[in-house]
């Protein structure tokens, strides 16, 4: 039986979202985490896919892995080789399914923090800017060009060619402009913000000029403290100044709710996927 508290809380998701004239999501890593994607845990899933490099490295966590100073380059790509392997062919986690059913005919956009591509594999392109960059994509680490390249199907490739955790130096992915080490194009001390990182933030930024005078539903699901400028600031911010705009933020740990915001905004401190999910499922009672 549910609590009354967690009954209002879905009912006032639903009610938010079928007012709502534009509803602006912001999704991060608790997101993913809710998918079973924990990119910060030592866990069945890590091991089951990186469980070479812990064993040899001691590396606990994906995290863990993309910033240990591996001692060559064959080590290093190798594990990104097999990072991007994982990021490519990970189901779609359910989450991402059941908010996709329950914005369903409403107007709606996605900004993300989230590298791993799953908003962009099942939201369309053109409602999603990934400002961060994604997993699957590489730059030149100068960067001497403006320019990132899908790597996908590469890095499945490398994998077939490891001996142990190590590539074949012939291997290693180079700049096909300058020769120079490639990179992966996520945010970094080299994170490449050209034509492809203006076109996702300037998407983001038509939709926020074309709705501030609408009754938007700010929705942030799994955002943490660690980059709060990205989402969860500006989403205070906006709701703070817009007369008809409401937030509601989902997240086990770190859902906050300022005292300005109060009367126009909720805090749900609950499991994502379950909120979802059981969101989707009342819905789907109040249409029969």
């Amino acid at each position: 039986m549910l609590s009354k508290q967690y009954q209002d809380s879905i009912n006032t998701l639903l009610k938010k979202i079928e007012e709502a004239e534009m509803i602006i999501v912001g999704g991060a890593a608790g997101m993913s985490a809710a998918s079973g994607y924990n990119w910060y845990q030592d866990d069945a899933m890590f091991r089951a896919h990186f469980n070479a490099f812990a064993e040899e490295y001691g590396i606990s966590s994906i995290f863990g892995g993309f910033y240990y100073k591996f001692r060559t380059e064959e080590e290093r790509w190798a594990y990104l080789a097999t990072l991007i392997k994982f990021v490519a062919e990970a189901p779609i986690g359910q989450p991402y399914k059941d908010l996709y059913q329950l914005l369903q005919g409403k107007d709606y956009y996605i900004i993300t923090t989230n590298q791993d591509t799953q908003f962009l594999q099942v939201f369309p392109e053109n409602k999603v800017s990934a400002i961060q960059g994604d997993w699957t994509h590489l730059q030149c680490s100068q960067p001497c060009h403006d320019g990132i390249y899908p790597y996908a199907e590469q890095a499945k490739e490398l994998c077939t060619h490891m001996e142990g955790t190590r590539i074949p130096s012939d291997m290693i992915p180079l700049c096909p402009v300058c020769g120079g080490p490639m990179e992966l194009w996520v945010r970094s001390f080299v994170f490449l913000e050209g034509t492809k990182y203006r076109s996702e933030k300037n998407k983001y930024r038509e939709i926020i000029l074309k709705s501030k005078n609408k009754k938007v539903l700010f929705l942030e699901l799994g955002v943490g403290q660690m980059t709060p400028m990205f989402i969860k600031e500006p989403f205070w911010n906006m709701t703070y100044t817009w007369p008809d705009a409401y937030y509601i933020t989902i997240n086990p740990m770190d859902a906050l709710m300022p005292k300005e915001l109060e009367g126009k905004g909720l805090a749900i401190h609950e499991d994502i996927a379950r909120i979802l999910k059981d969101a989707l499922n009342e819905k789907a009672k109040i249409a029969q």
